[in-house]
């Protein structure tokens, strides 16, 4: 499977994510789960001793650290405009501003506090979705199979998701159809599978 082949990537994501109770459950805990990341990678250190961008917003000052938080930011959001341009730019700029969000949050909370906000927000998060997976869909989740589906593409199929459910939009004219066919196959697929197993 290509890596930025996004009709193959978006149906393997669906055929683990099909039930409408999981795809909400998902649409809300997976950016959750990426910013309180960008939260706690505030306080690795900066990359060769660049230089802070200083940040006033309601008179709290927040330096914006090019460190690890940074750089993951910064590859999800190449990663999404080159999967797909329209969709995958506003992807970006949602990473970009929980970066600068987060970068807020932690040096107002503190390492202290933040790694605790995270530690419990994380933990929530992922309980909710293997319940998503394990009571709505019946499926184990796609982490098992493919972890850069899990850890890299999910925030941008969500949105991709939401985008499609709530206005629409579709890559390209029968993007949708075709990757429900996708879904479609690789359900049945792995049906067959399964039941093989029972036998």
């Amino acid at each position: 499977m290509g890596i930025l082949d996004l009709e193959k990537q978006f149906s393997f994501y669906g055929a683990y994510h099909h039930n409408p109770i999981n795809i909400a459950i998902h649409m809300l805990l997976v950016w959750p789960i990426f910013f309180t990341a960008l939260l706690i990678l505030y306080f690795t250190p900066s990359f060769f001793n660049l230089p802070q961008i200083e940040l006033s917003i309601f008179e709290i000052h927040c330096f914006l650290i090019l460190n690890f938080g940074f750089l993951i930011a910064i590859i999800y959001s190449l990663f999404y405009i080159a999967l797909e341009v329209k969709s995958g730019s506003l992807a970006a700029l949602l990473c970009m501003t929980a970066w600068i969000l987060s970068s807020f949050l932690a040096q107002v909370l503190g390492f202290s506090l933040t790694w605790k906000v995270v530690l419990i927000t994380q933990i929530v998060c992922w309980i909710g979705q293997f319940i998503g997976h394990g009571v709505f869909e019946k499926r184990a989740p796609a982490l098992l199979d493919n972890l850069v589906q899990a850890f890299i593409m999910a925030p941008f199929f969500v949105l991709l998701e939401a985008m499609q459910k709530f206005l629409n939009y579709e890559p390209y004219p029968g993007f949708q159809a075709k990757v429900e066919a996708l879904i479609d196959a690789e359900i049945n697929d792995w049906k067959e599978k399964k039941q093989l197993l029972i036998s």
